[in-house]
């Protein structure tokens, strides 16, 4: 179910992390549990190493999905290819990014994103990055143009495969039969990183609990910030365990927003955008369905992939180009209008 060869583990099912946030990951100390894994991964001669990355990801995980978006989990791996299971520096506090998001299609800005944090975290933080994931959301999520699960699974793992060398594509979110709230999904990602694998181990040979983070942009803050959108629990939990990175966004007063978030300031990292990108998923539609390009707003494989599946095209807006004798036999690699076998 992962973008490459990965360890299975018998991961948490859904209803398993609806019971009150994992109790043995509630608190901010280590719990028995927790603490009992991690000394155990101690005393572990060496890390697993970093497997070896083939190509085609997309096309598997998306042969893989199929049929499984109703809460399966018996085919469930983690994805840890890319995983750095030992610090570069031991005194720093390994850190695991997690972005969920529809991802309606992934955007060059979704990547960007990561990239952006990452200097952040860099230059400003004592944390060091033992990971990314990029977290789809299920189909239950029911929103306006949410291609379906497996067609976003896929094109995240064709844009991260392609264009990264840390950040994977974890579709257990996006296989649930239900929708399922923040706060569990970075619950999921804990016990995966922390009680399944041990942490992120030191020079020394000791482990160090990796701290997993929300990664978002500013209009999520803002959504937060508004009342009744979120639960308080769910807010406390999500800003006062685990905390956020939230890249600054064109039309979100930042500020504002986080002056109805004071409880968790301290653990809301909001990072600039110095060169400023307005690209998103909901742009790019509109563009697929004038016949527009998009070339260099998205990345390349996953222009591909929209043209191979016909993906966000509206039939009323380009007449005329899902006949079979108007099926381009060489599409070319941004123009609706050259898709071949286009369909909404």
């Amino acid at each position: 179910m992962s973008c490459a060869t990965v360890t299975v583990s018998p991961a948490p099912t859904h209803e398993q992390l609806q019971a009150p946030f994992l109790p043995e990951i509630q608190t901010n100390g280590l719990s028995t549990s927790r603490a009992a894994i991690i000394d155990s991964a101690s005393s572990k001669d060496s890390v697993p190493a970093m497997s070896h990355e083939t190509n085609g990801r997309g096309r598997q995980i998306a042969s893989q999905l199929n049929g499984h978006s109703d809460g399966d989990l018996s085919s469930y791996a983690f994805p840890d290819h890319r995983l750095r299971r030992k610090l570069e520096n031991s005194s720093k506090t390994p850190l695991v990014l997690v972005a969920c998001g529809s991802f309606s299609p992934i955007t060059n800005l979704h990547l960007r994103m990561f990239e952006m944090v990452a200097d952040h975290v860099r230059f400003h933080t004592e944390y060091e990055i033992v990971g990314g994931y990029l977290s789809p959301v299920s189909d239950a999520y029911e929103k306006a143009g949410l291609a379906s699960a497996k067609h976003r699974v896929a094109m995240c793992c064709l844009a991260v495969d392609q264009t990264s060398n840390w950040l994977m594509v974890d579709p257990w979110e996006a296989i649930q039969k239900e929708y399922t709230r923040t706060a569990l999904v970075l619950d999921h990602f804990d016990h995966e990183v922390n009680v399944v694998r041990g942490g992120a181990e030191t020079s020394s040979g000791e482990h160090k609990l990796v701290h997993v983070a929300l990664l978002a942009g500013a209009d999520l803050i803002g959504t937060m910030s508004t009342p009744g959108v979120w639960s308080e629990s769910d807010l406390d939990h999500i800003l006062g365990r685990y905390g956020a990175f939230i890249v600054e966004r064109t039309g979100t007063d930042i500020d504002e927003a986080l002056s109805h978030l004071q409880p968790w300031k301290e653990n809301i990292h909001v990072i600039p955008q110095l060169i400023q990108n307005d690209v998103s998923s909901t742009k790019i539609r509109q563009s697929l369905k004038k016949a527009m390009s998009v070339r260099y707003l998205i990345p390349a494989p996953v222009i591909k992939y929209i043209q191979q599946h016909g993906l966000y095209i509206d039939d009323s807006a380009v007449p005329g180009i899902y006949s079979k004798e108007n099926r381009s036999e060489t599409p070319t690699p941004d123009r609706v209008s050259d898709l071949e076998g286009v369909r909404s």
